[in-house]
Order: structure tokens, then C-alpha cells, then sequence
């Protein structure tokens, strides 16, 4: 879906209405993912997430506070790299799934830089009352060993 830009003096993007799908299956909820990431809006991405929705950060800090979830997307967005990722598993049960994806960043950062980031998300979504699916843990390091706090 096409959405109409708007900047304001700043060069910097601001909210207009924006439309980017929402799955109605579980098994959607990685392309919705896609879609949104690379757009590389923040509000975009802000739509996929439940109002209870929960961010797993890198260092293993677990964040409830939408501005700071909004924070830790902006970080990776504003690499300005597409996204790739895949579903490995699409686990249902009644209006929760757990989905393990396979996902990578690669390509050269603003700052000239090689970028490559790669991992295996275990992430929770649930349908809501409208029937559509957003992520209500967002777990994208999945298993791996995190650093202290």
C-alpha cells in the first residue's frame, strides 16, 4: 500500500494517515512486520504492537513504556536497512501465537559502515477484539545470552 509523505521544515516526517495492513492470521504477522520495518517509520512499527505489548531489549531489560519502545525501534530503523525475515514456527492456541522468526539487517549503515545483525525471535502476538494480530511480546533475541543490565 502507498502512503503519502509529509515533512515538515526539518526535513522530518510527520504523522498523517498512513495505512499499512494488520495480519488477520497469525501466520501474516511476519509480512506485516516487513512492511512496517521498512518503511522506516516509527509509527508504523508502533502499530503492530497490543496496547500491553512488551519489548525484550538487547541488554535483557524488559520494556513496558510505549515512548521507550518507540526509542529501541528508532535505534534499529534509523540503520536505514531493510529488514529480511522469515517464520520458522507459527505456534496457535485460541487468540495467542508464539512465532519464531528468522531475521536479519545487512547492508552499509549512515556511517559508511558494514551492518550485519542477525537472530531468531521468539515473539508472542494476540488477536484483538477487531481480529487482527499484534505483537504482545517482542522477544528478537529469542534465546540468546543477553549482557547485564
Amino acid at each position: 500500500m502507498v502512503a503519502a509523505l509529509q515533512f515538515n521544515q526539518h526535513g522530518r516526517e510527520t504523522a498523517m494517515s498512513e495505512s499499512y495492513s494488520l495480519a488477520t492470521e497469525p501466520e501474516g504477522v511476519v509480512a506485516s512486520l516487513i512492511e512496517r520495518f521498512n518503511s522506516g517509520k516509527v509509527s508504523a512499527m508502533m502499530g503492530l504492537y497490543d496496547s500491553e505489548a512488551v519489548l525484550i531489549a538487547d541488554d535483557g531489560r524488559t520494556v513496558t513504556d510505549r515512548a521507550e519502545i518507540a526509542a529501541e525501534l528508532e535505534r534499529d530503523l534509523s540503520l536505514g536497512l531493510p529488514l529480511e525475515a522469515k517464520a520458522r514456527h507459527v505456534f496457535v492456541a485460541g487468540d495467542i501465537a508464539e512465532i519464531v522468526v528468522d531475521w536479519s539487517i545487512d547492508g552499509t549503515g549512515p556511517d559508511g559502515e558494514h551492518v550485519h545483525v542477525e537472530g531468531s525471535a521468539s515473539d508472542i502476538a494476540r488477536r484483538g477484539a477487531d481480529g487482527l494480530w499484534r505483537n504482545l511480546i517482542d522477544n528478537r533475541r529469542g534465546t540468546a545470552v543477553r549482557q547485564p543490565a
